[in-house]
């Protein structure tokens, strides 16, 4: 089975300096890009960090501080990765909770006005979740019949989650091979932001997912209480939930000049 594309899909995976979204960073990139008459362009990159890789998270994925050293910064890579990644969707293995949220932070960080409006994102972990609940190196001896001996490296992870969703469709017949699909199938929940502190109603508008105004729609908040969006901004919040609550304020700024 081969993907039923309209437009490329990049298939990423990262390696980090650890789990925290709105601090951590990116150590190792790799893309593998599928275009829709089936020919496939990859790249993968080392990322200095510019902060200290935690000794536990290098016994992870052995990337060290001295591998990294000498390597460009993301702000340097910035440009080229997005260049990669533009105008297609985006598939990963946890990669709406984790590396997309990520990868959107980091973008930010380097003035790369990344947006996800227009993209479709397909996570494998989720369906494979929703089907046999276990990991990527279980998916891929379990889909693929084949062992990943180089789990967590960025190359690898990338590959196998790739062969893993071909595999997917394979096996499960009520799959559809349409990427929009396939993402609104791998979704958990709705979410404004990446990180999941704006959700959505049963009507699509707005609304806190956390915190004392958990459920509220967000321009009631920011209606009745205007010094909530200050604290926000200046709080430790993903940048990505910062840019999203400024356009939705933006929004009701030039709904009421209207």
């Amino acid at each position: 089975m081969e993907l039923n594309l309209t437009r490329p899909i990049c298939f990423f995976d990262l390696e980090t300096t650890g789990t925290n979204v709105a601090k951590d960073r990116i150590v190792e990139i790799s893309i593998l890009k599928i275009f829709p008459n089936g020919n496939k362009e990859s790249k993968t990159w080392l990322v200095n960090p510019e902060i200290e890789i935690p000794a536990e998270v290098i016994a992870i994925h052995g990337i060290s501080n001295e591998k990294v050293v000498n390597e460009p910064t993301f702000k340097t890579l910035s440009k080229e990765v997005y260049k990669m990644i533009k105008d297609c969707d985006l598939g990963g293995f946890n990669s709406d909770r984790f590396d997309i949220p990520l990868l959107a932070e980091e973008m930010l960080r380097a003035n790369v006005d990344f947006d996800m409006k227009n993209m479709a994102a397909v996570d494998v972990q989720t369906i494979f979740h929703k089907m046999e609940k276990r990991t990527l190196v279980a998916a891929y001896k379990f889909y693929c019949n084949k062992d990943l001996n180089d789990a967590h490296s960025a190359e690898a992870d990338t590959l196998a989650t790739y062969e893993v969703l071909l595999s997917q469709l394979d096996r499960y017949p009520e799959l559809e091979n349409n990427v929009k699909k396939l993402a609104e199938f791998s979704k958990h929940k709705r979410f404004a932001d990446f990180a999941g502190f704006i959700s959505y109603d049963d009507n699509d508008v707005e609304i806190f997912s956390f915190g004392k105004h958990k459920g509220k729609k967000v321009l009631d908040v920011l209606e009745n209480e205007p010094g909530y969006f200050g604290w926000i901004q200046n709080a430790d919040f993903p940048l990505y939930t910062k840019k999203v609550l400024t356009q939705i304020k933006l929004s009701q700024f030039n709904n009421k000049l209207g």
